[in-house]
């Protein structure tokens, strides 16, 4: 039973939930209410991936440095798999001594008391919410101070409690329907954005070749003129002059319209993977995207990163007629690495750079080399096309 006097949290803690319509913001909001209501030092939330890690986690009770110093998010493994794929709560005096314990980085702060609780949506489970080393209250008289944090390897007079585990169960219950509105929203509005942008690209587009098609007529007319009639050869070049800056602007505003602006509030890897969402409801062709062990990388990497991604995407869908693509991106050694595989038509390299069709190859080039990285291009006529992009590490 909750206790009256912490009713009003709760329903603090459930209203703040349900007014985020954002998917971190909820998961965000979540976390830091589980651990203000029950007392905890630490509390996380990590929500699955299709791959064995996870597509996001949250923490509280652990500081930027401590967290970048700990590294790569968690695979999904001991007690966290136990949550996640059994759907079992866990609470434990001493998460350590569990038998599917498997230790963490050394930059981990040490936990203790354990109490962890899956968000469940019917049968699916959509993350795992747990908490650890319950700070205990009172002294011998009953008083409601809290009590000096103790380092783990202390023995602790208590840990979290049946009435806590209820709580939790309540807060995850109501964290499922939160997080699943965030996803409905975010889903309506990515189709949407997506909507407009295909709009647009293609208002763009069609003005765009409208005036190069007017800029190549100008041009010819103007070559005929040289000679019987310079003055009127000189005024078509000014035209080609002007249509040409139109057109040039048309491209630019192309770019900086259609330029994502997820990449610098979300990062790359988020903004790959809801790319890759968005491209495979667009497309008949199935668009995935999976990442091993990349976190944030420099703004510049990234939005290299995320250009090539993009050119080679474009490439696939609408040239190599791809029934598959696959975006990857994985940490090698000391260097981060995009990968772009398509089993569309391919295409030989050779044939296309002496017909003058570089398919975005001089650009994707000049992003690498301008992070300091390389692009690297493999395809063969009917054996689909792979295209890396290896950066320094950050």
């Amino acid at each position: 039973m909750v206790p009256r006097s912490g009713l009003a949290a709760v329903s603090a803690a459930l209203l703040a939930m349900n007014r985020r319509l954002e998917v971190r913001d909820v998961l965000q909001t979540i976390v830091a209410s589980a651990r203000d209501l029950l007392d905890a030092e630490y509390a996380a939330l990590g929500v699955p991936d299709d791959h064995g890690g996870f597509a996001q986690f949250v923490v509280a009770g652990v500081s930027d440095e401590q967290w970048k110093a700990i590294g790569p998010l968690p695979r999904q493994h001991g007690i966290l798999a136990a949550m996640l794929h059994d759907a079992t709560p866990q609470r434990l005096a001493d998460v350590r001594k569990h038998p599917r314990f498997g230790g963490w980085p050394s930059a981990h702060p040490m936990m203790a008391d354990f109490l962890g609780m899956p968000i469940a949506d019917g049968e699916q489970v959509l993350g795992a919410l747990f908490l650890a080393n319950k700070r205990c209250l009172a002294d011998e008289r009953g008083s409601a101070e809290k009590a000096p944090r103790r380092p783990a390897s202390q023995e602790r007079p208590c840990a979290f409690t049946e009435d806590d585990e209820e709580l939790l169960r309540l807060l995850a219950q109501h964290a499922a329907l939160a997080l699943t509105n965030a996803r409905l929203y975010e889903r309506s509005r990515e189709l949407t954005i997506a909507q407009e942008r295909s709009r647009i690209g293609h208002e763009l587009h069609d003005a765009v070749a409208q005036k190069l098609f007017s800029l190549r007529l100008t041009a010819q007319a103007a070559t005929a003129l040289v000679d019987r009639d310079p003055a009127r050869a000189k005024a078509e070049l000014h035209e080609v002059a002007r249509l040409s800056g139109e057109a040039a602007d048309e491209l630019r505003a192309a770019v900086v319209e259609l330029r994502p602006a997820a990449l610098d509030e979300d990062g790359l890897v988020a903004t790959l993977r809801t790319q890759a969402q968005v491209l495979d409801r667009a497309h008949s062709a199935r668009v995935d995207f999976v990442c091993d062990g990349v976190r944030a990388l420099p703004s510049a990497q990234e939005e290299a990163l995320l250009r090539v991604a993009q050119e080679a995407l474009h490439n696939a869908l609408r040239h190599a007629d791809a029934a598959h693509v696959r975006v990857a991106l994985a940490r090698r050694g000391p260097a981060v690495v995009l990968t772009v595989t398509d089993d569309g038509a391919g295409f030989d390299p050779a044939a296309v750079r002496s017909a003058g069709r570089h398919l975005g190859l001089v650009s994707m080039r000049d992003r690498a080399s301008g992070v300091g990285g390389a692009l690297t291009v493999h395809s063969e006529p009917g054996k689909g096309t792979v295209v890396s992009m290896e950066v320094p590490g950050g």
